[in-house]
């Protein structure tokens, strides 16, 4: 069964752009990450999914389930985890963990003193007297407290430290390797190579590539660099230009003859070619004309 599976889903606030024709697929028990900068459209694809917002066209289902007549049931199976932790004052943490169970008619006790444990939280405290960091581990706790079939997870590590981050990953490996579904939302791109087996690439609302994280890294671009004064001005299919003093980088797509040939033109002090990392992956296929075919 798919987790996950979207047919055209569209959204528009107005006139303005939320999400446009999306048509993407999660298996069920896969760690799927989803890749894009702050206003791609990560946020309002999750929103829209989770019944939040409601689409302009397009459908969605989840579990086989439609996204708008069985948001109810939906839910349940869901660990939603925002990207901003939001709760009201007043409040200790416990009490919004014991809050957020029972609005799920379920009794996680155990297993949020087992995640306020791991994450160092102290559930006496009152949401207000709490950092950025710790009301992000209290979503956390929100999020996963009654182990859910999948976990909808947008830019979950910010305010978290480097620990933190460890432990996060940790716990949800092993809720992957128990059979959740893990869709992580993220424009950290480490997260996602480190972690996920399969991801998909939004640009402006668009999906521009979506396959193994390893078949997105396999691609005609190099990254180039050299030392000397060259010129390379009349060099095609050069993107993610960087110079500093008499050192040149970017990146190449085009016939690495042409550029042997360009470079014989000029005194190179030292040239390497290497394979782009995920990151200047990312960054061509968001460049004009980097789209995956």
């Amino acid at each position: 069964m798919n987790a996950i599976e979207i047919r055209g889903l569209t959204k528009y606030y107005g006139k303005s752009r939320g999400i446009i024709d999306l048509n993407m697929t999660v298996l069920e028990g896969e760690f799927f990450g989803f890749i894009g900068p702050n206003g791609a459209g990560k946020s309002t694809t999750i929103r829209t999914l989770l019944g939040l917002i409601h689409s302009t066209e397009g459908s969605a289902k989840i579990f086989g389930m439609d996204i708008v007549k069985n948001k109810n049931e939906i839910l349940a199976e869901t660990g939603y985890l925002p990207s901003e932790a939001l709760f009201y004052h007043g409040m200790r943490v416990k009490d919004v963990i014991r809050f957020s169970a029972e609005l799920r008619h379920k009794n996680c006790r155990k297993e949020a003193d087992r995640l306020c444990e791991r994450f160092n939280l102290d559930p006496s405290k009152k949401i207000e007297e709490l950092s950025f960091g710790n009301r992000k581990k209290v979503a956390i706790v929100c999020a996963l407290q009654h182990r859910p079939k999948l976990c909808i997870l947008d830019e979950p590590t910010g305010g978290l430290d480097p620990l933190m981050q460890r432990e996060f990953f940790s716990v949800l490996k092993e809720r992957h390797k128990d059979g959740a579904t893990i869709f992580l939302s993220s424009h950290v791109l480490s997260e996602i190579q480190h972690n996920c087996s399969r991801a998909a690439i939004i640009r402006e609302g668009k999906i521009i590539a979506c396959d193994k994280v390893e078949a997105l890294s396999q691609t005609n671009a190099k990254r180039v660099h050299i030392r000397g004064d060259i010129d390379i001005s009349s060099l095609d299919h050069v993107k993610d230009i960087k110079t500093a003093d008499h050192d040149i980088s970017f990146l190449y797509g085009g016939d690495i003859n042409q550029l042997i040939g360009l470079l014989s033109k000029f005194p190179v002090e030292d040239l390497s070619v290497s394979e782009p990392d995920l990151e200047e992956i990312f960054m061509h296929y968001y460049m004009e004309g980097g789209e995956a075919k």
